[in-house]
């Protein structure tokens, strides 16, 4: 299932979840990095604080994505795909995050046919305003 909703939903869903998200960059050898971090609105996009290597990653391999788990049963995790630079004001272990794409996403009816393509229940979350 897929549903259109406007770059405010994105903001609403980013306040009902507060500051906490996961981080998940790639490592020079391919492998995932997941860290916990704090996360904040900015005026060009979001914040996120994080350690050395997850800056390193970073700047190296500039796209990441951040993962907000459910709240509870029945809710959806939030998933944040967006590009990430240094920021200029920063010591180097904060990120400016530009969004790029983002879902709300919880696993379908166990017995039910697909929906969507993925075999969950996503609701896309469209970034770019409809001209």
């Amino acid at each position: 299932m897929s549903t259109s909703v406007t770059p405010a939903s994105l903001e609403a869903a980013l306040r009902e979840r507060g500051a906490g998200a996961y981080v998940v960059t790639v490592g020079e050898a391919g492998a995932p990095h997941v860290v916990a971090a704090a996360v904040t609105p900015h005026a060009e996009g979001l914040l996120a604080e994080v350690g050395s290597r997850t800056a390193s990653n970073a700047r190296a391999r500039g796209q990441v994505s951040l993962l907000y788990p459910a709240r509870h049963d029945g809710d959806y995790s939030l998933i944040v795909d967006a590009m990430a630079t240094p920021d200029p004001g920063g010591d180097g272990s904060r990120l400016r995050l530009t969004p790029t794409r983002a879902v709300l996403h919880r696993p379908g009816p166990a017995l039910s046919p697909a929906a969507s393509a993925c075999g969950s229940d996503c609701v896309p979350i469209p970034l770019s305003s409809p001209r």
